[in-house]
């Protein structure tokens, strides 16, 4: 029998996505959550992350006390949207989808997966149901800072699961990849480019060059490249002293995360020597990766609620980070799964409300004896 309302399901997430909580700016959506969690019964704390994360929100704490004698369970989300978030003006579809207005992102990611968390909450709270941690992050779009930043003491679970991704909640996310970025400044020489350009050094042409020997976008299967930033600015009369990129590198391989880190280093390092430029790198590990078996016996408990509520469940490996990177560097084992978000980070978003139900009846029969 189906428990959770899809109906307020539905009617939770127009509302959450209603409330502006673009990255970094969280504060409002973190107070509705605050007051909404303690109405389900759950005791309810908050950190003081303003500064340590840049934020005008705060992680949530939430916990609904179960079975002392059943292994409490952590659920977790982000509250956070990409730009553009701000004015969601969302629409439910004939076709079974919300959409945005098109103007801005819907910010199913990862509302979604907080609604869900909160109706399986509600859903098994006059039942007999392990004790569930309820961790609402701050700041997972731009670079997961609330997860990084949480209190850790107040968490006493050992298991978790994140609802932060496209798919149904048959899609476990076991194996993840760990991320570096670059930043990249390369010093040539200023000449003026029509009198004298042979004593000048161009660090547009070295950084060019670089580039233009660098292995990116898809490496191999687990494994992605890319350029963010490419930036140098002056008139044509000047050779031009300064160029700036900015680049990262995702792997589920620890070692090829190292290899193209180091292989896009060693191509600006070469341009660099070839043209007489100097070259200033600072590489910054975002995340770490993660891999699980397909034993974990948190993945069995996943596969077995996903087969009760008539899901498939398969495990995938994915090309990007979440949350679940962090917890499971602080010895939370920890795995994502799907909540029916489409088409995220663009304008042209949806949310499948059948994936979301799926989800969160999938949750209930996973917070159950």
């Amino acid at each position: 029998m189906s428990k959770i309302d899809r109906e307020a399901l539905v009617e939770r997430l127009l509302r959450y996505v209603q409330i502006d909580s673009e990255t970094g700016d969280e504060g409002e959506m973190a107070r509705h959550l605050e007051e909404d969690f303690r109405a389900l019964g759950c005791v309810v704390t908050t950190d003081d992350v303003h500064e340590a994360a840049q934020t005008t929100g705060s992680n949530i704490y939430a916990t609904l006390p179960g079975d002392p004698s059943l292994e409490p369970l952590m659920l977790s989300a982000h509250m956070d949207t990409v730009i553009p978030g701000k004015g969601v003006r969302p629409r439910v579809c004939e076709d079974g989808y919300i959409r945005s207005d098109g103007s801005t992102v819907l910010g199913g990611d990862d509302k979604a997966g907080v609604c869900a968390i909160m109706e399986a909450m509600k859903a098994v709270s006059a039942t007999t149901h392990r004790t569930v941690e309820a961790v609402i992050t701050v700041r997972e779009e731009s670079g997961l800072v609330g997860a990084k930043n949480l209190d850790y003491s107040r968490i006493h679970a050992k298991k978790a699961v994140v609802l932060d991704t496209g798919g149904t909640g048959g899609d476990i996310i076991t194996r993840a990849p760990g991320q570096n970025k670059i930043v990249a400044v390369i010093h040539g020489k200023k000449a003026h480019a029509g009198s004298s350009p042979e004593k000048g050094i161009s660090a547009i042409q070295a950084a060019a060059h670089g580039v233009a020997a660098m292995n990116l976008l898809r490496v191999d299967e687990e494994t992605t490249c890319n350029i963010g930033t490419f930036m140098a600015e002056g008139p044509t009369n000047i050779v031009n002293a300064t160029a700036r990129l900015v680049l990262e590198v995702r792997s589920r391989s620890e070692e090829k995360l190292e290899a193209q880190t180091k292989h896009l280093v060693d191509c600006l390092e070469e341009a660099c020597r070839k043209f007489g430029a100097q070259l200033e790198t600072e590489v910054t590990t975002s995340y770490l990766g993660f891999s699980l078996s397909e034993e974990e016996p948190l993945v069995q408990w996943l596969f077995q609620a996903a087969r009760e509520v008539g899901l498939e469940p398969r495990t995938v490996g994915s090309g990007g980070g979440s949350d679940a990177n962090i917890y499971n560097r602080h010895g939370i084992t920890a795995v994502n799964i799907g909540v029916g978000m489409e088409k995220v980070h663009t304008t042209e978003e949806q949310l499948s409300i059948k994936d979301m139900t799926n989800t969160a009846e999938m949750i209930c029969r996973l917070l159950q004896p």
